[in-house]
């Protein structure tokens, strides 16, 4: 809990709000942050994009993207965080898609891939793969993780 605090801390130092669509965590990672003093002050939105549809109607992740790709890759995850930057007040968005298992991997996509995306207001997105071990619980929170630790590491670097 500490780096989501740390998050916190860095968002209201900078003014920064941030919205979050997750997938394969499903609300992992904004529990992690709501569960700190300050939370209010700087997420403001969070979205459970698990489904495709969901994908496609909250965060405008073209259809064409999924059918080509699949949910679970770099172009769809680079389209969650283009898609959540449309929401007003948003400073940084951090979207994530991934294969959480115990089943539902290939040799091409296997249990535990994930996909992050990040983007500062005004800036490029960027997609971060990695592949986590473990069982279901803790791919997710090694992923939730993950994303919170990484967003520290951007926000730390801009101005």
């Amino acid at each position: 809990m500490k780096n989501a605090k740390k998050l916190i801390g860095i968002c209201i130092n900078k003014n920064i709000r941030i919205n979050i669509a997750e997938s394969c965590t499903g609300g992992l990672i904004c529990s992690k942050i709501v569960s700190e003093p300050n939370a209010s002050k700087v997420l403001n939105e969070g979205i459970i994009t698990y489904s495709n549809n969901s994908k496609v109607k909250f965060l405008d992740v073209p259809n064409t993207v999924i059918a080509k790709h699949g949910a679970v890759s770099q172009q769809t995850a680079y389209y969650m965080a283009k898609g959540l930057s449309k929401y007003k007040n948003t400073h940084f968005s951090l979207a994530l898609t991934g294969i959480a298992g115990p089943s539902g991997g290939s040799l091409r996509k296997p249990v535990g891939l994930v996909y992050f995306s990040f983007r500062i207001k005004n800036k490029e997105i960027t997609v971060h793969k990695k592949i986590f071990k473990g069982n279901r619980n803790q791919i997710r929170q090694k992923a939730a993780n993950y994303a919170i630790k990484k967003s520290i590491e951007i926000l730390e670097s801009c101005v």
